[in-house]
């Protein structure tokens, strides 16, 4: 008799940790994980290209760079990051890579003009990550209220 009763216990328990326990597990991971790559995208909203004219040794180019916006100052500065970076004229130096992102943060500094950036319009998809991660929530808040079994 109490080989019967251990096997229905243990079927009962199988069936709750089967059909109610290990599916929210997996959803609350697959929640998290599409909150975490939405916040990623939404980090990275702040991108825009700033364009210069360099002059030396009677020779110019064009420099444009792909910069991402860390924060802004009161008095209208942009702290960026240096994402890319190139000439317009190939011959007026031949530095490529990381070497060329040092050369343009030692011309340019830590801190540019905001006005003079051209920044990327993203509104319309920053709009709907940020619908996305609104519809997330309210799945996990009615998955989380939801009566157990």
């Amino acid at each position: 008799m109490i080989i019967f009763w251990t096997f229905v216990i243990g079927a009962v328990l199988g069936y709750v940790f089967g059909h109610y326990l290990k599916p929210n597990h997996r959803l609350r991971k697959a929640i998290a994980a599409a909150r975490q790559t939405g916040t990623a995208l939404l980090e990275e909203e702040n991108r825009g290209v700033y364009k210069t004219i360099v002059t030396d040794q009677n020779k110019s180019s064009e420099l444009v760079v792909e910069v991402k916006e860390l924060a802004v100052t009161q008095g209208g500065q942009a702290k960026v990051a240096y994402l890319s970076a190139r000439y317009k004229n190939p011959a007026f130096r031949t530095k490529k890579g990381e070497a060329l992102l040092k050369e343009v943060h030692s011309l340019l500094g830590d801190y540019l003009p905001i006005n003079d950036i051209e920044w990327y319009e993203s509104t319309e998809r920053q709009a709907r990550i940020k619908e996305r991660l609104r519809d997330l929530d309210t799945i996990e808040n009615e998955h989380r209220h939801q009566p157990e079994a």
